[in-house]
């Protein structure tokens, strides 16, 4: 599914005529049940599939036709919800078929907003007459906004739509990463399943606080999804989420979030392309419950990659974007410099289990490729209730390291005089007096790592660490590199990265 092009096309675009006459959304009372209660009844029963069959005008359309579709100011966009708040409903089509029912909060009454596509206006390039009426059509998520750059401007802070899918922004983003309720089958052998919402309630925001709840639907699950959300320099989500599974599940993924990452300095020439940089984020950072900082470079592979950070009680996990000067991607329409890090901080012990990173094969920029969630070491038991709580903070910030040197580049490349040999390079912002570089190879064959060294950057720009590899028969190596104190005690992160033969050939 290609939904970054999607959803970058309703970023930019509102919204119809000033002058269009105003049709404003309807809305129906609607039963006040417990949303968490409706989740709950919906595990047993048998699933539904969804009908993605849908009706004119919204059947068929290519994408320019799609990005014609603007929600109306006053209709289906920038609809008060409360004190500082505003959301706009979002229309059918293309890569998003499956409808949603909106209710909406309004003066402590719980409304379902009607769907009708007097709503929108759509482009007359690629549309004739539009009815009144799409009987089966729906809304399909919604946008939610809040002045955070500009006290007179609702700027948009958060967007839900396509399964489970939603992502925010704070002061000064651009929208980037995305984020999941759940996932399922990530990585696996397995076709993947998407549990999808399919029932919002927007509750009134209070000036600087929105709180959204969800129900989710798959074959294999039902859930509960709450997020209270407040918007500001950095966008913090407080989230629970409630899993109620029709079947036993081992491949659950929580707290799940999906970036992009096509190139970067650890191996730029997979892709023929004028910018150093084309990603999200560039960097899984681990706070584990060993209280280690592990520092996971992100790559784009030849092949699906998983790897499992085994922990009990992480402190936090999070995707991050640590390159932030517009030469680092010499992009002037993409804006990644300014695309948010997002970090997943658990509330209450969430036992065992493993950090999973999953890296997929891409050839271009525009499909989500790189995936981090938390999965538990024991399989959610169909007919039981579980609940996980966290907050999800989008920010600017660099990574939180705790007393620890900071990593500030990792680079590699092959080594020209030396065949077969690639040589690794990783930058701290930390002086190499008195620190030691504590480095290992794990792989199934034997591999040489050689020619290790620390040592200070020009002008004081810190310490470099660098070393030689030569794989020999290794097809993948588990590299792992931290730098200590003259008495064993960690200085730095704990730096990792995976080789593997058929991403970066021969060395």
């Amino acid at each position: 599914m290609n939904r970054r092009s999607v959803l970058a096309a309703f970023a930019g675009g509102l919204l119809g005529s000033a002058n269009a006459k105003p049709m404003m959304a309807t809305v129906q009372a609607s039963t006040e049940t417990s949303l968490l209660e409706a989740a709950r009844s919906l595990a047993a029963e048998p699933y539904r599939p969804p009908d993605r069959t849908l009706p004119a005008p919204f059947a068929n359309l290519t994408y320019d036709a799609f990005r014609g579709i603007r929600p109306r100011a006053g209709d289906a966009a920038f609809l008060p919800q409360g004190d500082g708040f505003a959301v706009d409903l979002m229309p059918p089509g293309l890569y998003f078929p499956d409808r949603v029912m909106i209710e909406r909060v309004v003066a402590g009454r719980v409304e379902t907003v009607r769907f009708s596509p007097q709503l929108f206006d759509f482009e007359p390039r690629y549309f004739d007459a539009v009815p009144d009426e799409a009987p089966g059509a729906g809304f399909t998520g919604l946008r939610l906004r809040h002045p955070i750059n500009a006290a007179d401007q609702l700027d948009e802070i958060a967007v839900f739509q396509g399964g489970s899918y939603f992502r925010a922004i704070g002061r000064a983003m651009a929208y980037g990463l995305s984020a999941r309720a759940l996932a399922l089958g990530t990585g696996g052998p397995e076709p993947e399943e998407f549990p999808r919402f399919t029932r919002f309630r927007l509750h009134e925001g209070d000036g600087s606080r929105i709180r959204l709840e969800a129900v989710i639907d798959s074959p294999s699950l039902t859930a509960h999804f709450e997020t209270t959300l407040a918007p500001g320099d950095d966008t913090l989500m407080d989230v629970t989420v409630t899993v109620f599974p029709r079947k036993e599940l081992t491949t659950i993924g929580i707290a799940p979030l999906t970036s992009m990452y096509l190139k970067g300095p650890m191996h730029a020439a997979v892709s023929d392309d004028f910018r150093p940089r084309v990603h999200d984020t560039d960097v899984l950072v681990i706070e584990n419950g060993a209280r280690e900082t592990l520092w996971r470079p992100i790559a784009n592979p030849a092949r699906v990659e998983s790897s499992a950070f085994f922990d009990e009680s992480p402190r936090s996990f999070g995707l991050f974007q640590t390159a932030r000067r517009y030469d680092d991607f010499e992009d002037t329409e993409a804006r990644y410099h300014h695309r948010p890090s997002a970090i997943v901080t658990p509330k209450g012990n969430w036992g065992r289990g493993a950090v999973v990173l999953v890296e997929i094969p891409t050839a271009d920029e525009f499909l989500d490729n790189i995936v981090a969630f938390w999965r538990p070491e024991d399989p959610l038991q169909a007919g039981n209730t579980y609940r996980f709580d966290y907050t999800l903070r989008w920010t600017l910030q660099e990574p939180e390291v705790e007393g620890l040197a900071r990593v500030l580049q990792s680079r590699s490349g092959e080594e020209h005089d030396q065949p077969g040999v690639r040589r690794f390079v990783v930058d701290f912002d930390v002086e190499p007096d008195g620190l030691l570089m504590d480095l290992s190879a794990d792989a199934a064959d034997p591999a040489s790592v050689f020619g290790k060294s620390l040592f200070a950057l020009p002008e004081g720009r810190g310490s470099r660490a660098t070393f030689l590899l030569k794989p020999n028969a290794a097809d993948t190596i588990e590299l792992r590199l931290v730098l200590r104190d003259q008495a064993g005690m960690a200085k730095s992160p704990v730096w990792l990265h995976r080789w593997t033969r058929k991403r970066d050939g021969g060395a």
